[in-house]
């Protein structure tokens, strides 16, 4: 008997196109793609129909992070400055801070800026030095809320981690946002952020989780944690799920359930599809044969499993969601768009 978790749901393919750029959603119906040294916003249905698609493109140096306003202007954090760059390709306005900690690569910053769902405001992440001393000491990352017109820093909070690694959604009615940073040998932190009148407000938050989305109409969070291994017994995936207004866990996943060798199978990423499926990306490593990734489909408000998805074309890890229910896959350059089979695709939606 199949168990649900392994029960076959066949993805639906729409569409496909090739770019060697990595692409995320922009608000207004566009994609963002990021090439090496620029970033381009396209039409997201002519772009996804192979037609001519490209809105404009902006040359950005490579460690660059961006990401897209509403008018087209793009906000972007750099070594040492956060900046909007216009669709004409002029600086509208520039925050220097404090450079990126040095690495054996080129300084940059841990993740692209966060805006609102209204594109009014920014929220960004910079490093912040012990003042008063000679010597160059990072101490905890400093939050800043900006004015996405102007870049006047509206609040600021210092965070908890000296981070490498960032990642912010905003509830889609912009009262409320989720950061979550990784800093070395800490994992994941994530705090539930309260813009107000006076102030950047955290609600709470939980640790080891890294902030996959919210579901729309709810203060539910999702989450994922991934075994890193950096304690005793730190070895579990999860799925959780976190009502951000009381600060309580909700629901819990253990993703060993998915995994035909849970000591070594490993669990990449998840991603919000609808206000009903979450879909989880992984990889598996069979004995005597090569790895295969694996995604599987569970429920966004009991994350239990439904199935395990299959694809009529290779995919890879990568997934980026489209917020209709779709989303895209890549296997080299090549981009495939999916949707869910009929009889599991939310009322209203061909």
């Amino acid at each position: 008997m199949t168990s649900a978790a392994q029960r076959p749901i066949d993805a639906t393919l729409l569409g496909g196109v090739r770019t060697p750029g990595s692409v995320h959603t922009a608000s207004g119906g566009r994609l963002g793609v990021r090439h090496e040294d620029r970033i381009e916003l396209h039409d997201r249905t002519a772009f996804l129909a192979g037609g001519p698609s490209l809105l404009h493109s902006l040359a950005l140096p490579c460690p660059a992070r961006a990401t897209p306003l509403p008018d087209g202007t793009v906000v972007a954090a750099e070594s040492a400055r956060i900046r909007a760059v216009g669709a004409d390709g002029r600086t509208r306005w520039a925050l220097p801070h404090p450079v990126w900690r040095h690495s054996s690569r080129d300084p940059r910053p841990p993740g692209a800026p966060v805006v609102s769902p209204d594109g009014r405001l920014v929220c960004a992440v910079v490093p912040a030095l012990e003042p008063d001393t000679e010597e160059c000491v990072y101490v905890r990352d400093t939050l800043l809320l900006l004015d996405a017109a102007t870049g006047a820093v509206l609040a600021e909070r210092p965070v908890g981690p000296v981070a490498s690694d960032l990642t912010g959604t905003w509830h889609p009615d912009g009262h409320l946002m989720a950061l979550s940073c990784w800093t070395a040998c800490a994992s994941w932190t994530t705090w539930w952020v309260e813009p107000r009148h006076d102030g950047l407000h955290i609600r709470g938050g939980v640790g080891m989780h890294e902030i996959v989305g919210f579901l729309p109409g709810t203060t539910r969070a999702l989450t994922l944690r991934r075994a890193e291994h950096i304690a005793v017994n730190d070895d579990r995936d999860e799925l959780a799920a976190h009502d951000a207004a009381s600060d309580e866990q909700t629901a819990l996943f253990d993703l060993s359930a998915l995994a035909p060798d849970a000591g070594n199978d490993e669990f990449t990423a998840a991603c919000l599809l609808d206000d009903a499926h979450v879909l989880v990306a992984g990889r598996i490593f069979p004995r005597g044969r090569p790895p295969a990734t694996r995604h599987w489909l569970c429920d966004a408000r009991t994350l239990a499993p439904l199935g395990r998805l299959r694809y009529p074309r290779r995919v890879g890890t990568t997934v980026t969601a489209l917020g209709d229910g779709t989303w895209l896959t890549r296997h080299g350059d090549e981009l495939h768009h999916w949707a869910l089979p009929p009889t599991l695709r939310p009322a209203g939606r061909a």
